[in-house]
C-alpha cells in the first residue's frame, strides 16, 4: 500500500492530476482521461494480502487531515468548473457516514474538530469564494435512496413520484424534481444539511447503534462569473457529490430481522450491482449493467464518465470482519483501474441560466396542479 502523502499543496495536487494521462483523439484535440482516486481509512489495516491504492490512512489521521490531502484538490477542480463525486463505501460501521458527515454542531459559528467532509467542504468553499471577491452562487440538495425509492431530503412534501432519473441522450443518470436549495453561508449549508439528516433512515444493528440504513448524495453546486475580454458576463459552473453509501453487512451477524433484514438484502443487492457495474469497467465490457438499480443509474457519470471521482474505502481491523475487509479491498482495488474522462462544464450566459429558472418555475407549478 501506499502510505505516502508528500509535501505538495491541495492545488499543485490538483493541477498535476488535470495534466496527466492525456490522450490524443482522432481530430488532434487532447482529451484528458484519469483513473478514480481511491483511499483506504483504517485503524489497523489487514497485512497479509498486498493493495495499491493512492492513499491510506491509519488511527493517527483525524478529520483534518482527511479532508487536507483529498477534498481540497478536488474543491480546487469544482471551482475550475468540473462535477466532482466523492463517496465512502464499506461495510457497516467502519464510519463512513462519520468520515462524511461527522459532528454537525458549530461552536461561535466554527466546526467541531470531529466535523467531517461535507461540513468542512461548506466551510472552505465559501472562505475561498469570498476571498475572491466574484460574484458567486451556491445551491446545495438532499437525496437518499432507501429499498431502491428515491426521497427528496429537503421537500417538505413527501412525494417521492416526482423524482426522475433522466436516462436519455447526454444527461444519463442526472436526477431531477428535486429541491434545491440556495444558501449564502457554511452556516446556512449546515443548517440545511441537519434538516435532510433528521429526515434520513437509519436504525440499530449488532454492528452500530444508529446505522445509516440508505445511501444519500448531498450536492453542492457553485456558479462563478466571469467576465470576458469583450464584457461579457459568463457563468463557470461545477458541481461536487458527497455520496454516504449505507454499509454492506452480513445480515446473520448484524441481526437484522424483519423489515431490517429487507433493508439489508435491499442495500446488499444495490451494492452488489455497483460491484458488478466495476467489474465490467474494469473488464471492459461492451454492457454495463448501470439500468439494473438506481443507485448505480445515479453514479453512472462517476464511472467511466466525464466526472472526477474519489473513492474513500473505510474498513474494520476486527478478526470478525475479515471476509467483509478483504471485500472491500479487493472491490476497491478494482475500481481503481476505472478510468474517467473529465470534461469541463460548458459556461453559460446569464440569458441561458434565467431561461433555466423560468423553466424550474413553470416545472414547479405543473406540480403544484398536479398534487392539489
Amino acid at each position: 500500500m501506499d502510505m505516502s502523502f508528500g509535501s505538495e499543496s491541495g492545488l499543485e495536487r490538483a493541477r498535476k492530476r488535470r495534466r496527466s494521462n492525456e490522450t490524443i483523439m482522432k481530430n488532434g484535440e487532447k482529451e484528458k482521461e484519469i483513473n478514480i482516486q481511491v483511499v483506504v481509512r483504517c485503524r489497523q489495516p489487514p497485512a497479509d494480502k498486498a493493495y495499491t491504492f493512492d492513499r491510506v490512512y491509519g488511527p493517527d489521521a483525524d478529520q483534518a487531515r482527511i479532508f487536507d490531502h483529498i477534498v481540497i484538490p478536488i474543491l480546487h477542480e469544482v471551482k475550475a468548473g468540473y462535477n466532482c463525486t466523492l463517496f465512502a463505501y464499506g461495510q457497516t460501521s467502519t464510519g463512513k457516514t462519520y468520515t462524511m458527515e461527522g459532528d454537525l454542531n458549530t461552536i461561535d459559528g466554527l466546526i467541531s474538530k470531529e466535523a467531517g467532509i461535507i461540513p468542512r467542504t461548506l466551510f472552505s468553499l465559501f472562505r475561498d469564494l469570498e476571498a475572491d471577491a466574484q460574484d458567486f452562487s451556491v445551491k446545495v440538495s438532499y437525496i437518499e435512496l432507501y429499498n431502491e425509492d428515491l426521497k427528496d431530503l429537503l421537500s417538505s412534501v413527501d412525494d417521492p413520484r416526482k423524482l426522475k432519473i433522466q436516462d436519455e441522450g447526454t444527461k444519463k443518470g442526472i436526477l431531477t424534481g428535486h429541491e434545491e436549495v440556495l444558501v449564502k453561508n457554511a452556516n446556512d449549508g449546515i443548517r440545511v444539511l441537519k434538516q435532510g439528516s433528521i429526515k434520513r433512515h437509519a436504525s440499530q444493528t449488532n454492528y452500530n447503534k444508529n446505522s445509516s440504513r440508505s445511501h444519500s448524495v448531498f450536492s453542492i453546486t457553485v456558479h462563478i462569473k466571469e467576465t470576458m475580454p469583450d464584457g461579457e458576463d459568463l457563468l463557470k459552473v461545477g458541481k461536487l457529490n458527497l455520496v454516504d453509501l449505507a454499509g454492506s453487512e452480513c445480515i446473520g451477524r448484524s441481526g437484522a430481522e424483519n423489515n431490517r433484514a429487507k433493508e439489508a438484502g435491499n442495500i446488499n443487492k444495490s451494492l452488489l450491482t455497483l460491484g458488478r457495474c466495476i467489474n465490467a469497467l474494469n473488464e471492459r465490457c461492451l454492457h454495463i449493467p448501470f439500468r439494473e438499480s438506481k443507485l448505480t443509474r445515479l453514479l453512472q457519470d462517476s464511472l467511466g464518465g466525464k466526472t472526477k471521482t474519489c473513492i474513500i474505502a473505510t474498513i474494520s481491523p476486527a478478526k470478525i470482519s475479515y471476509d467483509e475487509t478483504i471485500s472491500t479491498l479487493d472491490y476497491a482495488h478494482r475500481a481503481k483501474n476505472i478510468r474517467n474522462k473529465p470534461v469541463a462544464n460548458q459556461r453559460v450566459t446569464k440569458k441561458a441560466l434565467i431561461k433555466e429558472y423560468i423553466s424550474e418555475i413553470e416545472r414547479l407549478k405543473m406540480d403544484l396542479l398536479v398534487r392539489f
